[in-house]
Formats: C-alpha cells, structure tokens, sequence
C-alpha cells in the first residue's frame, strides 16, 4: 500500500524526502456498543488515517514557523497567516478525535513527533531567519508543499467531512501562497518563482 510521500526542496543544504506517518489507533472498546460502555466510533481507512495525522503536524509546523518568523521580523503577513493556520490545525484535529485516533501533536512551538519534520522546522527557521525576504521565500515552500500534500490527501479518501475539510485547507493554502507571493514580489521588484510545485500552478493561482 503507498501512503503520504512528501518533498520538501534542498533547505540550508538539506534535502529532506518523503516520510509517513504511521496511524495509532485509540481505544475503541468492541465497537458494537453494547454493554460496558462502548462506544462505535467511525472507521478511516489506513491511508485516510496516515495523511490525517501527518495533515495535523504539517499545519502545526506551518503555524509554528509563522509565529517564529512574526516574532523575527515583525511582519504583519505571519501573524495573520498563523492564525489561520491554527484554525486549519483545529478542524484537522476534530477528525482525528471523530475518527478515534491518537492525536501526534506537541505542546509548545516546534515541537514535534516526526523527526523529519522536526528537522524540517528547524532548517526552515534556520532559512528563515537570514532576511526578511528569505523568512517570505519559506513562507511561499511551505503552501506550495501544503497545497500538494492536501491534494493528494483528497485523491485518497471519498468521505464528505474528510474532503470538505481538505478543500477548505487548499483555499486557504492558497490564498496564503498569494500572499507570501505578493510580498515576496513588492520586495524584489521580480516575478515569484516556483519552489515546488509547477510555474503553470502558481501562476495559475496568482490569477495570471
């Protein structure tokens, strides 16, 4: 079976590739809810459950990375966007609970408990932290990554809840790229480039 595979591009010289997450499945009694208190929760697929628990740590660090780079540079386009983000890392997070599954998430900014993406944060804060434009350019990485993976997930589950939570995550994904890319452009006076996904697509959500 082929679950999530996610690159991130080359980020202070390290290459980060494709990496899963395994699902954890809570205590869910006989599942027939009868007697002792049980209780029948829905079930996902295996796939449905990987890419909800990797969704739920991919927007964390998108939030986390965003109250960082706000903190750095003051920036009014982090703030705003990380409080999006907490709100698509709270619907990601009221699947995970519906569906009875063990919640991956660390307290506290850019804690995690996949390594990769530990160590995926910390390249992207250490990227982030050279200039004001560079902090923007990550920005950028992280919805074109995200719009790609949320993509993805939709290809692999046909539940309404599931799928209408992903595509309010792609807009918003979206409308964060726009942004990222607005300011990156005000900045250098040149046309944004594609960091992942193709010219074709970001031009294309730009409204080009």
């Amino acid at each position: 079976m082929t679950h999530k595979s996610t690159m991130f591009a080359i980020i202070a010289g390290c290459l980060v590739t494709g990496w899963m997450l395994q699902p954890v499945m809570a205590g869910k009694g006989n599942g027939n809810g009868k007697g002792g208190g049980a209780v029948t929760i829905p079930v996902v697929t295996e796939d449905e459950a990987v890419d909800l628990l990797f969704m739920r740590e991919e927007e964390k660090l998108a939030r986390d990375v965003y109250i960082t780079m706000y903190a750095l540079w003051g920036n009014r386009v982090f703030d705003n966007i990380s409080q999006a983000e907490q709100k698509h890392d709270d619907a990601v997070f009221s699947l995970i609970e519906k569906y009875g599954l063990t919640d991956p998430a660390l307290a506290g900014i850019g804690n995690f408990t996949n390594s990769e993406l530990q160590e995926l944060y910390d390249a992207l804060i250490a990227k982030g932290e050279v200039s004001v434009l560079e902090a923007l350019k990550v920005g950028a990485l992280i919805e074109e990554v995200d719009i790609e993976d949320i993509v993805l997930s939709m290809e692999r589950t046909d539940k309404v809840d599931i799928l209408n939570v992903y595509g309010n995550l792609l807009a918003g994904s979206e409308n964060h790229l726009v942004a990222f890319v607005k300011n990156i452009e005000s900045l250098t006076g040149t046309t944004y480039e594609a960091q992942y996904i193709s010219q074709e697509e970001v031009d294309a959500i730009q409204g080009r």
